[in-house]
């Protein structure tokens, strides 16, 4: 199984709207309740691809009922979040149909407390028995230390577990000093992390600050990846409009897919682009259009550019 930890979780409403009006008023056209945070949205995407998933993470109140309610009826995915006396946060995402524009709204996690947090120390430790990779996604919330993926990255290491980091700011930058397997950051992450927003020497820089491989996030460019046997670009062959929410969560379940079935880079980084512009063309995050999936996974361009360095 791949286990994916979502230490901010949340309970994501979509509302779709012909066009956002700043201070107007808006007739809602369709709206969507998922289960979401960055690690649950790759495991719904995993599970869609046929893999068994386990989420853990925290989840309390009457939202993170709800979300576990959303979780208990899909197939190949399996909760085991440790719940908080905090209520789960909500986000928004407001789709303008007419510009196809998403305006998102994040709540802020709720504290969890030491307790909490040690409770689901242990709960990680027992989950990576048994797991053939893990993936940390997503902010911290109020409570759990600035350094808490560092431990989790050199937890799972030590377990023997490849392990995959996407998340941003201090947190990335000392957990990829923990030396993960992978860490997927996008572009303006990546500049945060080294100072350069050169995507080809930032990816290979932070390659060099302790990450096995770096696979760079460039948006409607795709992908850039710092591998140990080279430099790869991989290109759609056209932009997708839609709601880009969840995209990147989508390329990280398909590079996890990889990992663990041992695909070579090239079709790895392939199944990563196409499955991020398929969620675009998808109405809400955690899920992807397999039409569109099928149809742009053979365009999709990847070439090796040189040495990682």
């Amino acid at each position: 199984m791949i286990l994916t930890v979502t230490l901010n979780t949340a309970l994501d409403l979509t509302y779709e709207v012909p066009a956002l009006v700043p201070y107007g008023s808006h007739r809602v056209a369709r709206s969507a309740e998922r289960p979401g945070g960055k690690g649950i949205n790759v495991a719904r995407v995993l599970a869609a691809l046929g893999h068994e998933t386990v989420v853990t993470g925290f989840a309390g109140g009457p939202t993170g009922d709800r979300l576990r309610a959303l979780l208990a009826p899909l197939p190949r995915l399996t909760d085991a979040l440790v719940t908080t006396g905090a209520a789960t946060r909500r986000t928004i995402a407001v789709v303008d149909t007419g510009a196809g524009d998403t305006t998102q709204f994040n709540e802020a996690g709720a504290a969890v407390t030491p307790e909490e947090w040690a409770a689901f120390r242990s709960r990680y430790a027992e989950l990576l028995d048994g797991a053939a990779a893990v993936a940390l996604c997503g902010s911290l919330p109020p409570g759990v230390h600035v350094g808490a993926y560092a431990d989790l990255v050199r937890t799972a290491r030590a377990a023997g577990v490849p392990v995959l980091l996407d998340t941003s700011g201090e947190p990335l930058r000392r957990g990829i000093a923990a030396r993960p397997d992978l860490v997927k950051p996008n572009a303006e992450e990546l500049a945060g992390l080294t100072g350069s927003r050169e995507p080809r020497r930032a990816t290979q820089d932070a390659r060099r600050r302790g990450a096995h491989t770096v696979v760079t996030s460039l948006g409607p460019e795709g992908l850039l990846a710092a591998t140990p046997e080279g430099l790869w670009q991989a290109t759609p062959p056209a932009p997708v409009h839609g709601n880009p929410t969840g995209a990147g969560d989508s390329a990280v379940a398909a590079l996890l897919a990889g990992l663990v079935d041992g695909t070579p880079w090239p079709a790895r980084l392939a199944s990563a682009v196409a499955l991020s512009a398929a969620t675009v063309a998808a109405p809400v995050a955690g899920e992807y259009d397999p039409a569109v999936y099928a149809e742009l996974l053979p365009k999709v361009t990847v070439t090796e550019t040189g040495d990682a360095g």
